[in-house]
């Protein structure tokens, strides 16, 4: 890398344009806004640090126009002599309509030159202005879009084109979080009011992302207001949540807090089966940025969460569940010149997990715990040519340790000192204006087990009309990482690592796309994707006690595969905001010891989030004097299950007691049959306004399955004494559900 640096330092000649994007108002970093200059056809989008790039340009007089979702088009002309290296510092006004701001969109600016294959970006205004149950989600929203899923009403887990929550590397200002949730997967960790950005690469995402076989969501927190300082408060049923932000004499700040609020209300309904003795949860978020010189910028970023619950379940049992993240983020910008900019970055990131349940007298426990620490450094360099280059080393140390004890004494205990490194290179090649191709390569090693892995990645770009552009890509992609999860509860997932005959799971995919603009604020964009997955390892579900087992043998090594296509029909100009999203997808799994028939051969099953269908239309109207409605309605084929068809009595007898009888249920196989399919509406309607002339307000009341719709989420099956088998139906959200928001910006 050094080398790089010293060859590309040597060769700076020739007139640029550079510089960085901001919010006019607010001093933020515009990520993905566009600079284009109209009189040869050129132009860049801004990195994560809201920096562009357009050298090789001869001296003259030029046109240019920067463009981002939500805000005025700059124009400007601007005369460049020869050997200029004009530093162009962009700030956009935010418009003043405020649904022009509010944007779910496939990485989508005004000009649709931004728009890539496989990504889905989310504004957090949108976020806030949806319908959401008690808490506005960022993972709720995401599961609106094409190739996402969600499990049920109580999880905000993310189900990225037939891959579980595991497969999506999940990355807070560039940190790891091992589980991203609240309230046992509710609510997932990010709040709302401190995030500035969220990216999800579906698929087929570059070379500079790693350590994941199916997708990638990078979200990005807020820098902090650096022309003046503002604050939030907002009062909801399940939390509240503050924030500051401002500048100081060299950059800016953002604190930000979020805590739930359920406590009295838990005090009122007192004693009563399944209301907890004592719950809470929390976030904090923080960032700091210093500006060193106009070419350094140092950020540190910090954020910590967590959750108790202490619930007495079925009169003689007790259930005690802590759980929560920690990250660190130190981050060094620097411009070597106007072509070359580099990101240096420290990470840190915690994550713990105690659950605790005691039956009758027996105490059982779980301690799980992660310590990642890592070092990375990124270089893009624009070479002014047809050819702008990224390269990057990515290198850390992952500890794991797991111990489960019964009765209070040890019955299993895992602990590993994992290394690993990585480096990748890539190239994005636009032979003229209307074709690109980013071609990349990732080179990792682990070194329990010095598991080596090489990942190519291809993607090609063509606009044969202005209005329409086509996509392909195709690649490969490894994950060292299988997650243990728990639906009902998150708090008691684990991770565990490829080691010494654990090989890491890998994948190939293949992705389409056309992107169509339609007529101004109305696009069409149609993907479909095939994607494997290989040596997926999860640990044995027949094997009763892990006690005594070599590590490689705890687990069962299968197979998988996902297909689909999706479409996303949206307007996102005028007072009327809305997008239809639909997917047809189609994922199965294949273990060798699942499903087997006479001979031993196993036979693919579909895992639980394998949908056929799945719908969603979302929409949101301004109504004028600060009113606003919105509505989602969704749809989705029923969830697999897995149905008995025939019991059998099974006869012990005991010395002590006699006969016993037990009933068992048998089915031919796993997730043989479906639930009936799955439909719900959210409406809600918003005021703004001014409060006592001190602050402005948003006041938000929402209905979530507002026409009632019993959707289930499980069924449960029990042999009665008489011989009778009961079917207990569990519903998700059985009636509608109110939702009250408070909110005051200062």
């Amino acid at each position: 890398m050094l080398c790089f640096v010293s060859q590309v330092g040597l060769a700076q000649q020739g007139v640029s344009i550079s510089g960085f994007v901001t919010d006019a108002e607010t001093g933020e970093s515009l990520i993905a806004a566009n600079v284009f200059i109209e009189d040869i056809l050129r132009g860049a989008s801004t990195n994560a640090s809201g920096y562009y790039a357009i050298p090789g340009l001869s001296a003259g007089q030029y046109r240019l126009r920067c463009t981002y979702v939500g805000y005025q088009t700059m124009h400007r002309v601007v005369t460049l002599t020869d050997g200029e290296l004009l530093r162009l510092n962009i700030a956009l006004e935010p418009t003043t309509t405020a649904f022009d701001e509010v944007v779910v969109t496939g990485e989508q600016t005004l000009e649709d030159e931004a728009r890539n294959l496989g990504v889905a970006a989310l504004n957090t205004e949108t976020v806030k202005l949806l319908p959401a149950v008690f808490e506005p989600d960022v993972f709720r929203i995401l599961q609106l879009l094409p190739g996402v899923t969600a499990a049920s009403d109580y999880s905000s887990g993310l189900y990225v084109r037939g891959g579980n929550p595991g497969q999506t590397n999940i990355l807070l200002d560039r940190t790891k979080i091992y589980n991203p949730s609240h309230v046992f997967g509710f609510f997932s960790t990010f709040n709302p009011d401190a995030i500035k950005d969220v990216r999800l690469f579906k698929g087929g995402f570059p070379a500079s992302y790693g350590g994941s076989l199916g997708s990638v969501l990078d979200v990005t927190n807020k820098d902090g207001n650096r022309r003046e300082r503002h604050g939030g408060l907002s009062l909801g049923m399940l939390a509240s949540r503050a924030i500051i932000e401002g500048p100081h004499p060299k950059g800016s700040y953002m604190f930000a807090v979020r805590r739930s609020t359920l406590e009295p209300l838990l005090n009122v309904l007192g004693d009563r089966e399944g209301i907890p003795d004592r719950f809470y949860f929390y976030d904090l978020n923080a960032k700091v940025n210093l500006d060193l010189t106009q070419d350094d910028i140092l950020t540190v970023s910090a954020y910590r969460g967590a959750d108790l619950l202490e619930l007495g379940i079925l009169g003689d049992a007790e259930l005690d569940l802590r759980y929560g993240n920690a990250t660190f983020t130190g981050n060094w910008t620097h411009l070597f010149s106007e072509k070359l900019l580099s990101v240096f970055t420290i990470t840190n990131a915690r994550y713990f997990s105690t659950p605790t349940a005691v039956f009758a007298g027996t105490e059982i426990r779980q301690e799980n715990r992660i310590y990642d620490t890592s070092i990375r450094a990124d270089l893009q360099y624009y070479s002014g040519a047809r050819n702008d280059w990224e390269l990057g080393l990515w290198a850390g140390q992952f500890i794991a340790p797991l111990r489960t004890f019964f009765d209070k004494t040890q019955a299993f205990s895992w602990r590993r000192k994992i290394r690993y490194a990585s480096v990748y290179v890539q190239d994005t090649f636009k032979p003229s204006h209307n074709w690109q191709v980013k071609a990349g390569v990732r080179a990792s090693f682990l070194q329990e087990g010095r598991h080596y892995r090489i990942e190519p990645r291809l993607s090609v770009e063509h606009h044969p009309w202005e209005r329409v552009r086509l996509q392909a890509a195709v690649g490969r992609y490894y994950q060292y990482l299988t997650l243990v999860t728990n639906e009902t509860f998150s708090g008691f997932d684990f991770w565990l690592t490829s080691a010494e005959g654990v090989a890491p799971a890998y994948g190939d995919q293949f992705i389409l796309g056309a992107k169509l603009t339609l007529a101004p604020g109305l696009t069409l964009d149609s993907e479909v994707y095939y994607r494997t997955m290989r040596d997926l390892f999860e640990p044995d579900p027949f094997l009763s006690d892990a006690a005594g087992f070599e590590y490689a043998d705890l687990f069962l090594f299968g197979k998988g595969w996902a297909r689909g296509f999706e479409v996303l029909l949206q307007r996102n100009q005028g007072r009327l905001f809305g997008f239809v999203a639909y997917t047809l997808g189609k994922t199965e799994r294949t273990f060798p010891t699942i499903n087997t028939n006479n001979e031993g051969i196993a036979a693919g099953y579909p895992p639980k989030y394998d949908r056929l269908h799945d719908v969603n239309a979302v929409v949101s109207y301004d109504l004028g004097r600060r009113w606003e409605v919105s509505a989602i309605f969704s749809y989705a084929t029923g969830q697999a299950l897995t149905e008995p068809t025939a019991r059998y009595h099974l006869y012990l007898t005991d010395l002590t007691i006699g006969e016993v009888e037990t009933a068992v249920l048998v089915s031919p196989s796993l997730n043989n049959g479906r639930l009936p399919a799955y439909h719900r509406l959210d409406v809600g309607v918003r005021k703004g306004g001014r409060f006592f002339g001190i602050a402005d307000y948003q006041l938000s009341l929402q209905a979530i399955n507002a026409y009632s719709r019993r959707n289930i989420w499980f069924i449960v099956y029990d042999v009665e004494e008489d011989g009778r088998i009961d079917k207990t139906v569990v519903p998700q959200i059985p009636i509608p559900l109110p939702n009250l928001s408070f909110t005051l910006t200062f």
